[in-house]
């Protein structure tokens, strides 16, 4: 025979897909009712309308009916305002220390921090950002991605990510996308307007991605910051004094110039730089040939000035089977590029 005990320790292994917490945990499920191994009860969900509520549905069910029950009665609710705001509270305090500061930024945090920059916009800085992101969770990391590139935002359209945070009273809950948690100003800006903010509002909105977001446990943060040396660029060092940096640019001698401000900068905020990755490094034709179409030698030319070495060449392709993502299939060559350099970033 059921008893509510069973129910509950049941339904201790069933998460919320979103905040990678127990149902019972969270106190999602009241009022239980058992009846000849028949169970009724009532999932109390964070908000109404919640996108994962099927999915919720399916492993109650299923966790229910492995324990014996016959049949499974669920009710929906959601939370109410105060409860919400109890949870928020609750989230924010296990993101937090007492002094404010996200928990992540903690040195012993165990989340490692990368900062993917460049000397000027159009290198790839940004396929560089989410193909690196998702070759690492493809090796089994925990990873997220915050595009700090407040004014220039891409990767929502980058990864064609057509879903919006959740927000739980004040509290966002990331998007997840090809195994990667992704928060960006692009979620929050009606129709492509543009940005026109001056430096505290970015530094507001760079902490806020990071403090009132529910990232849950991470391995790997990568942060898309804006080209250049401005005030994104300042802010993230001084914030997050511990991260990496890894300088994109291009064969073309120009780009690499350019790109060499955003080392000396890294190198001035006591930031290590992994490395070079020179993207559009060249094109194979189908008969092998290899054609330099932005010329050669960029990227050695500025890992040689920044004492440092071109950890990835990455050729220059597009991304196949035409879906209009920048994601490349892990099996390509430019995939095939992106997993050895998380390979060499693991091991």
């Amino acid at each position: 025979m059921l008893t509510e005990q069973m129910i509950l320790e049941a339904l201790k292994d069933v998460q919320d897909p979103e905040l990678h917490k127990s149902l019972v945990e969270l106190n999602m499920i009241r009022n239980i009712q058992i009846k000849d191994n028949v169970v009724s009860l009532n999932v109390i969900l964070t908000i109404q309308g919640c996108p994962l509520k099927a999915k919720i549905q399916q492993d109650v069910t299923d966790a229910l009916h492995a324990i014996g029950a016959t049949d499974v009665h669920l009710q929906f609710g959601s939370m109410t305002d105060e409860e919400r705001k109890q949870l928020t509270q609750s989230l924010k305090k296990q993101n937090t220390t007492t002094e404010g500061m996200p928990t992540m930024l903690r040195p012993n945090s165990g989340v490692q921090f990368i900062a993917v920059t460049s000397g000027k916009g159009g290198v790839g800085k940004s396929t560089v950002t989410i193909n690196l992101a998702v070759a690492l969770a493809r090796h089994g990391k925990r990873v997220g991605i915050v595009d700090a590139d407040i004014y220039g935002y891409s990767i929502p359209t980058m990864m064609k990510i057509d879903t919006k945070p959740t927000m739980i009273d004040q509290m966002a809950v990331p998007v997840t996308a090809e195994g990667v948690k992704v928060m960006s100003m692009g979620f929050f800006s009606k129709d492509n307007q543009p940005v026109m903010w001056r430096g505290p509002m970015l530094n507001k909105w760079i902490r806020n991605f990071l403090v009132n977001t529910h990232w849950g446990e991470l391995d790997y943060m990568l942060l898309d910051l804006p080209p250049g040396t401005g005030d994104v660029a300042i802010d993230v060092a001084a914030m997050i004094p511990q991260a990496k940096e890894i300088i994109v640019t291009t064969p073309h001698n120009a780009a690499s110039h350019v790109a060499s401000r955003a080392g000396v900068m890294a190198q001035h905020t006591k930031h290590q730089i992994l490395g070079v990755v020179e993207n559009m490094a060249f094109y194979e034709t189908p008969t092998g040939e290899l054609n330099y179409l932005f010329g050669k030698g960029g990227g050695d030319a500025l890992a040689q000035a920044l004492g440092t070495d071109v950890i990835a060449k990455i050729p220059f392709a597009q991304p196949e089977e035409n879906t209009g993502s920048s994601v490349y299939d892990e099996d390509s060559a430019v995939g095939e590029a992106f997993t050895n350099l998380a390979e060499d970033l693991l091991y």
